[in-house]
């Protein structure tokens, strides 16, 4: 938000949760300050300034969205860096210097002239404004109290009373509290039923929006404001929050479509809205500059599926390739990963139960050769590329539904398509419309790609795409604060000292092994990483 206020060649990567309300754009941007070297500023103004925007001094810990004061030197950890703090250094009351220094080795990178700091929070709020929302708030609860008691229900009263005055004497002492985003409504002196202010309103006016796998988006988009509400009334109903938190929310798709501006869905296999909304012309981008054409498609019998991928699976691994099985149901999926790895078939699966950073450990041990097949369900889709996968076998293809649709056919077939080899098979006892449609629509395009390489005189190539080395270097990390201690144990009180004490020596990346050490013996205290 504040590079997007500050200059216009702004790219934001967002989720579908930027249409979740965020503090307005007026309050957000005139909280703000400017320290220039050279200028007469008194250090406690600036620490006090500081406060109001929501910044907490902490004299130990150097973290976003904190100060600390050390004699006439001043640093601030601004919210909207990751690795770079600022310091400034006074002499009396004039600004000597800026400095852009890196708060883990506190080496200074560059000399500054000036620095525009910003509200730690989007819910900061000028004073006047504030006062006003405070009294809001108390008129809203005041009515809310009124209506609980008349339908006799004390204890909801009661929760919604001492709730709300609490949250009150928080933002009057300190400018906010916790779930402060619930009084959005009040704060941005909107009226109810209002849209919220989101980061559309940040985004100028030619602001050029891409939508990625918008067949998935959409619908996630259209959903949110009903998920949401639905949480909200029962907050509301029992006492928890007021009313006016249902106003803390996101979009409704209605308003969304009216915030977006200019629009570009990107999309293999485009929804009937984006279709509709393009008046069905499109560009499609059919042809790679790889040359790689759709994978062959073929059909067989269900009722032999497992042999019959068995074989295939061995094929494969002869061509130092590997398999992607995608399954309907979790049990199925470990079922066949167990029968898989019976017949010496090195197997793993990957579903919904599988945390986020295991998948793509699982991934890059797939396409290292670790092992040969990866089975899954709704995950082998969108997104994923492996360029070693040489064949996607589907199971149960003509089970017709949301795994087995149309859409799910072609993203599915489609990851097949990262090598010269890939190919696809759907095992079906009879062909569905989504099959039918589905291979027809690969037919289609393997056509289009043939002829244009033809043409073109292009010679298809595999993708080739570097195995990435985060997994590694998260070893590393953990081999490297295990051997910190050698042979000598140490209880977590200890190390913590020790930790300390090299913060106070200014040894910062000593202090910060001995906290990534600190926290895997925690871990392993608590059960929660397995992997000790």
């Amino acid at each position: 938000t504040r590079a997007l206020i500050e200059r216009p060649d702004t790219i934001v990567v967002a989720s579908v949760s930027c249409i979740y309300g965020i503090g307005s754009v007026q309050s957000y941007s005139s909280m703000t300050f400017k320290i220039e070297k050279n200028t007469v500023f008194d250090l406690e103004k600036i620490k006090k300034k500081l406060v109001e925007l929501q910044y907490k001094r902490n004299d130990n810990i150097h973290s976003r969205g904190t100060f600390r004061n050390r004699g006439d030197i001043l640093e601030i950890f601004p919210s909207h860096l990751e690795d770079r703090s600022w310091r400034i250094s006074f002499f009396g009351d004039t600004i000597e210097s800026i400095d852009e220094f890196d708060p883990f080795l506190g080496t200074i990178s560059k000399n500054l002239s000036e620095i525009t700091i910003y509200a730690n929070s989007h819910y900061v709020t000028p004073k006047p404004s504030l006062t006003r929302a405070i009294e809001k708030i108390r008129e809203e609860l005041k009515e809310t109290i009124n209506y609980f008691e008349k339908k006799k229900l004390y204890i909801e009263a009661q929760r919604i009373e001492q709730r709300t005055n609490f949250d009150l004497e928080m933002i009057s002492a300190t400018g906010s509290c916790s779930g402060i985003e619930n009084y959005s409504r009040h704060l941005s002196g909107r009226k109810e039923g209002e849209p919220p202010p989101t980061l559309f309103e940040y985004l100028p006016k030619d602001t050029v929006i891409f939508i990625d796998e918008s067949h998935v988006t959409i619908p996630q988009i259209r959903g949110m404001f009903k998920g949401d509400r639905s949480r909200k009334e029962t907050l509301s109903s029992y006492g928890f929050r007021l009313p006016s938190c249902k106003d803390n929310r996101p979009l409704m798709f209605e308003e969304w479509e009216k915030f977006k501006g200019q629009t570009v869905y990107l999309s293999a296999t485009p929804g009937e809205y984006e279709l509709n909304k393009s008046n069905g012309v499109f560009i499609e981008q059919i042809v790679r500059p790889t040359g790689l054409v759709d994978p062959i498609c073929e059909v067989r019998k269900a009722s032999n599926q497992i042999e019959d991928i068995m074989e295939e699976c061995r094929k494969i691994k002869k061509k130092n390739l590997r398999v992607l099985i995608t399954t309907l149901t979790k049990k199925d999926a470990e079922k066949i990963t167990d029968f898989l790895n019976e017949n010496q078939i090195n197997s793993r699966y990957m579903h919904s139960d599988i945390e986020t950073l295991e998948r793509i450990e699982l991934i890059k041990e797939l396409r290292i050769g670790n092992f040969d097949v990866l089975v899954g369900i709704n995950l082998l889709r969108e997104g994923l590329d492996i360029p070693e996968c040489g064949l996607v076998a589907i199971l149960d293809a003509d089970k017709e539904g949301y795994l087995r649709s149309q859409v799910s056919l072609i993203q599915t077939i489609g990851r097949a398509a990262r090598n010269i080899n890939g190919r696809a098979i759907l095992y079906a006892d009879f062909k569905t419309k989504s099959i039918e449609k589905a291979l027809e629509e690969t037919t289609r395009r393997r056509i289009k790609q043939i002829n244009f390489n033809k043409i073109n005189r292009i010679e298809p190539k595999s993708t080739s795409r570097k195995i990435e080395e985060l997994i590694d270097k998260g070893e590393n990390k953990r081999k490297k604060v295990m051997d910190i201690e050698g042979t000598k144990e140490k209880t977590i009180t200890e190390l913590k000292k020790e930790m300390l004490e090299c913060a106070e020596n200014l040894n910062f990346e000593e202090a910060a092994t001995i906290r990534d050490k600190i926290k895997i013996l925690e871990e392993k205290e608590l059960g929660i990483n397995e992997k000790f």
